[in-house]
């Protein structure tokens, strides 16, 4: 028996890479707060003037979390119809933030690059989204057996 019914069998992988993402936010967040103490930089302050080391610390956390909802959101509907493609796309995107905050941690911006490969789990996950649109909406009927 499946836990939920209308799911595909696959479906778990999905699930676990959800648990992956939350656990590499979690990470995140303690890095930002252990930062926080030893620069001094208090709450609600989102950003230090004296401090670029904590400046990367926040913003390595703050840009994850700008792209999660657009990450999540696609790696579940992708995952209706691919659940391996769409957990392999989302695991490979959630690895490169933790390549992207350790560059960042650096203190060298530019080593944020580290985790450019994103753009690989990311693109999979657009091209996937628009392919299953498409289908959906019957546009390629005419050519499909």
């Amino acid at each position: 028996m499946v836990a939920i019914d209308f799911l595909p069998a696959d479906f778990g992988y999905v699930l676990l890479c959800i648990v992956y993402c939350l656990i590499m936010n979690v990470y995140l967040a303690i890095q930002v707060g252990k930062a926080r103490k030893k620069y001094e930089v208090f709450y609600p302050t989102m950003y230090s003037d004296k401090s670029q080391m904590f400046n990367c610390i926040q913003r390595a956390h703050q840009n994850t979390l700008e792209q999660l909802p657009v990450v999540f959101i696609t790696m579940l509907l992708v995952g209706f119809v691919y659940p391996k493609f769409a957990a392999i796309c989302g695991a490979i995107f959630v690895t490169s933030r933790f390549s992207y905050a350790w560059g960042y941690y650096t203190g060298d911006p530019k080593k944020r690059l580290n985790g450019g490969y994103a753009a690989v789990g990311y693109l999979g996950l657009f091209v996937a989204l628009v392919y299953i649109a498409i289908r959906q909406l019957g546009c390629f009927d005419a050519y499909l057996p």
